[in-house]
Order: C-alpha cells, then structure tokens, then sequence
C-alpha cells in the first residue's frame, strides 16, 4: 500500500501536473481557492488532461460529477486527501 503523502508533497505534485498541462502558467502565485481556470487561462481540455494527469498520479478515480471540486488547489487538495485516507 502507498505511504501516505503529505499535504506539501501532495500539493508541490499538483502543481507540478498543473505546470506540465500550463507550462506558461506562475503555479507558484496562485491563489488557493480562485479557480485554476481563472488564474490559469485553463481551456475545457486543459482541465481534463489535468484531472487525467492527477488519476494517474495518485491512482484515484474521478468521477466527472466531481471534477468541479478539483478547480481550485483548496478542493483539489480536499479531494485528494478525502480520496486517499
């Protein structure tokens, strides 16, 4: 079974999946609970590839009735730790 990830290093991967699918984007600015969206001129599929990027990252499923609460780093994180334990 996976070791448990901090919060830090369960948020330096997400922005590290964001810099990947946004490599223009300042990732290190953001603001926690704006949407990526908005602070990343994210397009529809930018935000899929990053939902896809993160299922195998953390080897979690996403429905796509939850991929709202992953458009912000708060909800992501949320998600991902509620996802996890």
């Amino acid at each position: 079974m996976n070791t448990p990830l901090s919060k830090d290093d369960t948020r330096r991967q997400v922005l590290r999946i964001l810099g990947e699918i946004a490599p223009e984007a300042d990732t290190t600015s953001l603001r926690p609970d704006v949407s990526f969206r908005d602070q990343l001129d994210l397009d529809s599929m930018d935000f899929l590839n990053f939902v896809v990027a993160l299922h195998k990252e953390f080897h979690i499923e996403i429905p796509e009735a939850d991929y709202p609460k992953y458009m912000t780093l708060n909800g992501c994180l949320t998600q991902l730790s509620a996802a996890r334990s």
